[in-house]
């Protein structure tokens, strides 16, 4: 894994800026490659996976996979291939399409992800509160069928 380049859409850009941490604001997230990973997340738990029409040419230029890897984030590429796709051979390092496969799944639920927390996120002021009550009300959400699902951080 390494060759693969993460794109931000360019009507997101704005929002993957507000969300890290510079010299002028104060984002929760550190870098790009953390405010993707949560997104992607987030994508994969709403079920939203959007892909990349027009990507942004500057901030943020596509990430390299390189990075995610050294954030430790390459074990979420790999499972939400896997989830996507319901084929542990994606994560096969001998498959030359593989990376690109799993990188564009990644890009695509962190796009889905973004537009979820654009919406979420549409007024607040301060956006770790907010992202503070959107991880507790995701926690406690129920499932389709009236039921809480399953929460294993009772178990930490």
């Amino acid at each position: 894994m390494g060759s693969y380049r993460v794109k931000v859409a360019k009507d997101k850009a704005e929002l993957v800026k507000a969300l890290t941490d510079d010299d002028n604001k104060e984002g929760p997230f550190s870098t790009y490659a953390d405010v993707l990973a949560f997104a992607a997340a987030l994508g994969a738990k709403r079920h939203q996976r959007i892909p990349v029409q027009q990507a942004a040419k500057r901030e943020p230029s596509p990430i390299p996979t390189e990075i995610f890897i050294s954030r430790g984030y390459d074990f979420l590429f790999k499972l939400l291939a896997i989830v996507e796709l319901g084929n542990p051979n994606i994560i096969s390092p001998t498959d030359p399409n593989a990376e690109a496969q799993r990188g564009q799944i990644f890009e695509e639920y962190a796009n889905g992800g973004l537009e979820v927390l654009r919406e979420e996120l549409r007024g607040a002021i301060d956006y770790s509160d907010k992202l503070a009550l959107l991880l507790i009300g995701e926690r406690f959400k129920e499932d389709e069928h009236g039921q809480k699902e399953f929460d294993l951080s009772r178990f930490l």
